[in-house]
């Protein structure tokens, strides 16, 4: 395929994490352009971070937990069909809990920041602006709600996930 503007291929190039809890995986609903939609806790990589730095600091940011990264689960590469010229280069990785938070696997988590969609008394971490809440779902749940992905990438990472896709991090080597 020509480049017909001759720039160079920029991906933005994010990072996602997969994590189960009796049964249930981790996912976030969050506000986008088309309205609120599901995606595991996911981001962009900032300046200066590495891969696995970047899905802690994400995961942290959009569910209020603490995680370690334990492998690589795939790399996806994704153009939304509405905007061909963008282009997100995702990878995703399996996580686990640190053992400080333990007690809230399994608890979805509002965001308190979003205090006008929930009972004041299910208010919970200030999360991100644009997540509402961190929520967990099983695999027939999410299926349900397929309408509400936010991109194909979605049910696609959780598939390889629970088929048992793992790669070890030191398939990716960080360089300063």
């Amino acid at each position: 395929m020509s480049n017909p503007l001759d720039v160079r291929f920029k991906p933005n190039t994010t990072v996602a994490a997969l994590l189960m809890h009796e049964g249930r995986l981790l996912f976030v609903e969050e506000y986008t352009a088309q309205g609120r939609r599901l995606n595991q806790p996911a981001g962009h990589v900032e300046f200066g971070e590495t891969l696995d730095e970047a899905c802690v600091r994400e995961t942290r940011e959009e569910t209020g937990l603490e995680v370690e990264v334990e492998s690589l689960v795939g790399i996806y590469q994704w153009s939304p069909p509405a905007q061909p010229g963008l282009t997100f280069l995702r990878f995703a990785f399996a996580v686990k809990a640190t053992p400080g938070a333990a007690g809230r696997l399994g608890v979805d988590v509002h965001n308190r920041l979003h205090a006008d969609l929930v009972p004041a008394d299910a208010l919970g971490d200030a999360l991100d602006e644009g997540i509402v809440r961190a929520l967990w779902l099983s695999p027939a749940e999410l299926a349900a709600r397929q309408a509400e992905h936010r991109s194909p990438l979605v049910p696609q990472c959780m598939e390889d996930y629970l088929s048992g896709r793992r790669f070890p991090l030191d398939l990716i080597r960080n360089y300063e």
